[in-house]
């Protein structure tokens, strides 16, 4: 866990506004928080820049951070990372946005526990399949936490990961537990129509998506 240096910080990466790439609501426009610092190196990660949280980051009050979102014109902002619930002041800050009537969404990576979240929060919780490296750092125990106003997302780059992915969906029942379950390919990684044609071949109820924003601008691209 990343302890702040004052009570009411948060060590960010950045903040941007663009639109959501991914999951049920991609397309909306949307303020991003990436927190920095993150326990966890997932041989497909795409933000290696907001990871080692003794490098880079800067830390920002509760009160800039919200009068950087409220700049923008949207009501919904997602708290990212890095791993946003490493920092566990996070929980204050979102809570205020929602309190403010703000729709807020956080993206995990699942090794940490999701309980402490405002029921209100919208969790993306990433179960990390094989080839990431982290697949022993998957803290099931949180599948039992989810509910309708979830979502959890696979990242494939093989076979074996989809098998490992088709698997936990069915066992942990979670296209009933949760109220989406996203299934991508590592961006580059897997040709898109194979990771569909399994799918539909298994008829599973899952959600296939791509990460809309590497398409509408270069994958590398930061601040997006």
């Amino acid at each position: 866990m990343i302890k702040p240096i004052q009570p009411r910080h948060l060590k960010l990466s950045e903040i941007f506004f663009s639109i959501q790439g991914e999951g049920t609501r991609a397309g909306l426009p949307c303020v991003f928080v990436r927190l920095h610092g993150c326990g966890l190196r997932c041989s497909y990660c795409d933000t290696p820049y907001a990871l080692d949280h003794r490098v880079g980051g800067e830390w920002r009050s509760f009160e800039d951070i919200a009068r950087e979102v409220r700049r923008h014109p949207t009501r919904f902002v997602e708290f990212t990372g890095g791993e946003p619930l490493e920092q566990p002041e996070v929980h204050d800050l979102m809570e205020e946005f929602l309190d403010e009537g703000y729709l807020v969404a956080v993206e995990t990576g699942g090794h940490i526990d999701i309980s402490r979240c405002d029921p209100r929060v919208i969790r993306i919780m990433d179960l990390k399949t094989p080839s990431s490296g982290m697949m022993k750092r998957n803290r099931l125990a949180n599948i039992g936490q989810l509910t309708r106003n979830d979502e959890v997302k696979f990242v494939c780059g093989s076979r074996e990961d989809y098998e490992w992915m088709r698997e936990i969906v069915r066992s942990h029942d979670l296209s009933t537990r949760a109220g989406a379950v996203l299934v991508s390919p590592i961006f580059g990684s897997i040709e898109p129509v194979d990771l569909v044609n399994w799918i539909l071949e298994d008829g599973l109820d899952v959600r296939f998506q791509l990460q809309m924003h590497k398409f509408i601008w270069e994958p590398n691209a930061r601040g997006v």
